[in-house]
């Protein structure tokens, strides 16, 4: 694919799942998150034929655990991550920090990485350097703070998986992924989520950063004060 150098402006996040991708562009002060896209419109895509200012890749993988600063040792990651998750003799351990938290995320990305690895190498930034592949759930605690409100809600549904993270105005509540092959099930775990966390659903605004149909997201406003995207 031909990626021209003089055209670049804006940036663009691309989260990866198995079953294909979803981006999200921003340009002067607009923003479009695209619909699912499957792995083979990575070559036709045309916000991929283009650099960008500021460049997001993420994958979705439900391997990963967060760490307090204190109790984070880089010598037992492996030991760190699977006492929340599976965590096979293949699956390469890594950790990324999150200051903002004095947390370190503590994942492994071998799930979606044939295509991250494509799309890095594709979807350049402006001065022509390659992105760095993050977890999405580090990308999404990374974003919390872009939520205005102060119960912020965020989440994605991916592979058959929703990612969750919650936070109370600086003070992070929740950072899981949970089982759910369809929306309904998204739904209960969502709920389930509030309730254990005693937030006020109708309050409460809630943020998405894949895209909803139309059907599922109108489910949503009849529990939350509004739904947006990220």
């Amino acid at each position: 694919m031909q990626v021209t150098g003089n055209n670049s402006s804006g940036s663009i996040s691309v989260r990866v799942a198995l079953s294909g991708y979803v981006s999200r562009t921003e340009s002067n002060g607009v923003s479009d998150l695209s619909a699912w896209m499957s792995a083979d419109r990575f070559f036709t895509d045309a916000r991929f034929r283009r650099r960008y200012d500021e460049v997001k890749i993420s994958v979705f993988t439900p391997k990963f655990t967060l760490v307090p600063e204190q109790f984070f040792d880089p010598l037992k990651m492996r030991e760190l991550l699977s006492e929340v998750t599976p965590v096979s003799e293949d699956d390469y351990v890594t950790s990324e920090p999150l200051p903002g938290m004095k947390s370190v995320l503590v994942f492994s990305n071998e799930i979606g990485e044939t295509l991250s690895r494509a799309v890095s190498d594709t979807v350049l930034k402006s001065d022509g350097s390659k992105s760095r592949i993050l977890p999405e759930m580090w990308r999404m605690l990374a974003d919390l703070g872009k939520i205005p409100e102060y119960n912020k809600v965020l989440a994605a549904c991916a592979d058959g998986r929703l990612y969750m993270a919650v936070a109370q105005g600086r003070s992070l509540l929740l950072c899981n992924s949970y089982p759910a092959a369809d929306f309904t099930t998204a739904e209960y775990y969502i709920f389930s989520a509030m309730k254990k966390l005693q937030l006020n659903i109708e309050m409460s605004a809630i943020y998405f950063r894949t895209p909803l149909d139309a059907e599922s997201e109108m489910s949503l406003y009849r529990y939350f004060r509004s739904v947006d995207y990220l």
